[in-house]
């Protein structure tokens, strides 16, 4: 009997080593993120959109445009603009986030890239944001099942000043409600400032689509969604015919993993952002892992988060 291969084995993954061999220098980093960025012959400049351009022999600038007279790089309208950063370092950062299944502390990161932790936690926050992008997508289809979660610190952990409730339950964290469609394994998840009826349900059905069989436990939140089933979990209930949330409360498993093992913390500010680079990760992990890094360094198109932003 032929043993069945463990994980996903079918997706092309990069040893550390095969990494170091395909970007040795600056040169090679910049060409694969020109590729990927300008898919097409065309080097369109990134403020006005012209293809007017040409090459320049501006020390960081390598690119000019014609018509706005602006210089550009590939950083330019991204997530990575206003980086002083090698392209070299924002590949290995791209690979460690994709490849890492409970995430990357920034610790971590300014260890293996040699880079000041500040820089590291700002990478990764960039990175994150391009997350966010890949934790949307189509309505699903479905079937579809739905959950929310509470993120945040053991009450009892905490100093007694700060306690805000001596037992269990989500009181001083914060809603995270999420939906994974069994069809395709995709899930889609943000934080939520209420878990009431209106807001799980406006959650749910901005995600699916109207004709989806919907599967939840048996919260009253829930209660009028169409096609919606619900398995009892305060009877001992896990499952009940199709029923069931395992799949989505497994997304949570991992994201809990992460906060626990990987952060320890995920301020409720940042916490979004977070909830995407899990989500997103998720979405992804089907694919090789040098499509992964594709697929998010493609998301960085056309966003733009500053430092001042994230400390405001």
């Amino acid at each position: 009997m032929t043993k069945k291969a463990p994980g996903r084995s079918h997706r092309k993954g990069i040893t550390l080593i095969q990494l170091g061999d395909m970007f040795p220098d600056e040169a090679s980093a910049r060409s694969w993120f020109e590729a990927i960025m300008w898919p097409t012959d065309d080097r369109p400049c990134p403020r006005c959109g012209s293809v007017n351009t040409h090459e320049a022999t501006h020390k960081t600038m390598p690119y000019r445009c014609r018509d706005c007279r602006k210089y550009f790089s590939v950083k330019t309208g991204s997530l990575m603009e206003g980086s002083n950063l090698p392209l070299r370092t924002w590949v290995y950062a791209l690979y460690l986030d994709a490849t890492t299944l409970k995430g990357v502390s920034s610790m971590k990161l300014h260890r293996d890239l040699g880079i000041s932790q500040k820089s590291a936690w700002f990478v990764q926050q960039r990175i994150r944001e391009a997350f966010d992008a890949v934790n949307g997508g189509p309505l699903m289809a479905g079937p579809v099942e739905a959950d929310e979660t509470y993120i945040g610190g053991k009450e009892h952990n905490k100093h007694e000043r700060d306690r805000l409730h001596a037992g269990r339950g989500p009181v001083g964290k914060t809603a995270v409600a999420g939906v994974k469609d069994r069809a395709t394994g995709r899930v889609s998840a943000a934080v939520v400032e209420r878990t009431d009826g209106p807001t799980l349900k406006g959650f749910v059905r901005s995600r699916i689509a109207q004709e989806a069989d919907v599967y939840t436990d048996e919260a009253a939140a829930y209660r009028g969604l169409d096609n919606h089933s619900t398995v009892a979990h305060s009877v001992g209930e896990y499952v009940n015919g199709q029923a069931h949330t395992n799949g989505i409360e497994s997304f949570w498993s991992m994201l809990k993993r992460g906060y626990y093992g990987t952060y320890h913390r995920m301020s409720p500010k940042h916490l979004r952002r977070y909830v995407a680079e899990f989500a997103g990760r998720h979405n992804i992990r089907d694919h090789d892992t040098i499509t992964q890094m594709a697929i998010i360094t493609r998301a960085m198109v056309g966003r733009r988060l500053r430092y001042e932003e994230l400390i405001a």
